[in-house]
């Protein structure tokens, strides 16, 4: 949803998903590469936030 619309869902709900199924961290990935403007990235398989 958050690809269609370009809303950022937040960090604690992505780092969430990511832990939850390896699926969703390839899908989180992509997403994150596609909006890199949310200050959001996978460094080494963690969830950042920039600021």
């Amino acid at each position: 949803m958050a690809s269609l619309v370009g809303k950022n869902p937040g960090f604690d709900f992505l780092q969430q998903c990511c832990h939850d199924d390896p699926a969703l961290r390839l899908m989180i990935k992509k997403l994150l590469a596609k909006f890199p403007q949310w200050g959001i990235a996978i460094v080494d398989g963690v969830l950042v936030d920039w600021e």
